[in-house]
């Protein structure tokens, strides 16, 4: 019974130093509590600041993947950029000799180039088009080549739609 009695007073005078604590500052648990409206007011914030961190990782999301299916789209550019002077020497070695062998191994470059969806610009008879052809020189032609491309001195080259050798042309003027 000796412990039961400790016990029991040591709980009363725990019970009586927090009453007394608590009568003793009413007035900083009072302060301490902010209002509704104030709490209201930091819910609000906290919202809006949220959603705005959700909209901004979404568009980072959507922006790098974006960047990631150009990048795809166009991994190879610079590789297709540099065999295109070999498409050149291909054409004027054709040019001058008439080989079997040189033609087809020239055929099988262009197979590989049309599947790999590098395709060359159209020049002959058409506009004159500053998104696909660069003007090296203009020619004095008639009416009806005014603004026309009338030679090509190299062939220009897209990969998709994206060009990645404009054409080399004379423009009529």
């Amino acid at each position: 019974m000796k412990e039961e009695e400790k016990i029991e007073k040591e709980l009363e005078e725990t019970k009586v130093e927090s009453q007394e604590s608590m009568e003793e500052t009413p007035e900083v648990h009072e302060e301490a509590a902010p209002s509704v409206e104030e709490l209201q007011a930091r819910i609000a914030e906290l919202e809006d600041k949220n959603l705005r961190m959700m909209a901004e990782f979404d568009n980072y999301r959507r922006r790098t993947n974006k960047e990631k299916l150009e990048l795809m789209a166009t991994a190879g550019e610079r590789i297709f950029t540099d065999m295109l002077p070999l498409v050149d020497d291909f054409e004027r070695a054709l040019a001058v000799i008439d080989d079997e062998g040189v033609r087809l191994i020239y055929n099988k470059f262009l197979a590989f180039l049309d599947k790999n969806d590098v395709h060359p610009i159209e020049t002959e008879g058409v506009d004159f088009n500053t998104d696909e052809h660069e003007a090296v020189t203009t020619f004095a032609a008639g009416e009806d080549q005014k603004g026309k491309v009338i030679d090509c001195t190299q062939k220009g080259y897209k990969l998709g739609d994206k060009v990645i050798r404009f054409a080399k042309v004379v423009v009529g003027e």
